[in-house]
C-alpha cells in the first residue's frame, strides 16, 4: 500500500510551489512502482482556488484526513494568517507525533513560526523581520534563521516562496523518495534548464 503525502492547500494557495514536487512524488523511481499517493487537504472539502486561478476539489477536509501519512506539505499562499488556518495544527501535531516529514514553504513557514515550531531548529522563511513581527513572542530563534532558499532540519523543511525546487529536493530526500542520482537529476534538469543540464552531464 502506497504511503500518503498530504498537501495542505488553503484558498489562494501558491500553485507554483506544489506542482513540481507533487509530480515528482507520483513518479516511479527506477521503474519499481509508485511509492506515494499525493492527496490534497483543506479546511473543508469545498473547492479552493489558487493564486493562479486553478480550482482544486480537496481529497480530504481536516476532519477526515488520514491518521497516518509519510509527509505533510504546507503550501504557501494568502490564507495562512486568516481565521481558520489554525485548524491545520491538528495535522501538524500528527506529523510531529509520528515523525512524518513536515514541509512548509513561503507563508506556511510563518504559520509554523507563529505556532512556536521554529524555536529549536535551523530554518528559513520569506523574510526574518516579517516572521518576527507576525509571530511575536512565539518566535525566539532568530539566531538560527538562515538566509538560504531551503533549510532541512531532520524531518522539518522550510523554504521561501521562490524556492520550490530547493524545497522539493529537500522533501524528496527526506522522504527517500528515489535514489539520490534521480533526485539530483530531477533538480538539475529544472534548475539549470534542459540544454545547460545536458551540457553539464557531458
Amino acid at each position: 500500500m502506497n504511503e500518503k503525502v498530504l498537501f495542505v492547500l488553503l484558498d489562494e494557495y501558491a500553485d507554483w510551489e506544489a506542482g513540481s514536487l507533487a509530480a515528482a512524488l507520483n513518479e516511479e523511481p527506477e521503474g519499481d512502482g509508485r511509492r506515494f499517493d499525493v492527496k490534497t487537504v483543506s479546511l473543508t472539502k469545498n473547492p479552493v482556488t489558487s493564486i493562479g486561478g486553478f480550482t482544486v476539489l480537496p481529497d480530504y477536509s481536516i476532519d477526515d484526513a488520514p491518521e497516518e501519512f509519510a509527509g505533510l506539505i504546507l503550501i504557501g499562499g494568502n490564507s495562512w494568517r486568516k481565521d481558520g488556518s489554525e485548524r491545520v495544527m491538528e495535522l501538524v501535531d500528527k506529523a510531529l507525533s509520528q515523525q512524518s516529514v513536515l514541509g512548509a514553504i513561503c507563508d506556511a513557514s510563518v504559520f509554523l513560526g507563529r505556532n512556536g515550531l521554529l524555536n529549536d531548529v535551523p530554518h528559513t522563511s520569506n523574510h526574518l523581520e516579517d516572521l518576527q513581527e507576525t509571530a511575536g513572542d512565539r518566535y525566539t530563534n532568530e539566531a538560527h534563521y538562515l538566509q538560504q532558499q531551503a533549510v532541512r532540519s531532520s524531518q522539518l523543511i522550510t523554504a521561501n516562496g521562490s524556492a520550490f525546487l530547493e524545497f522539493g529536493k529537500e522533501v524528496l530526500e527526506a522522504l527517500n523518495a528515489a535514489p539520490q542520482p534521480e533526485i539530483d537529476e530531477w533538480y538539475g534538469f529544472f534548475k539549470q534548464g534542459y540544454y545547460d543540464y545536458l551540457k553539464s552531464q557531458q
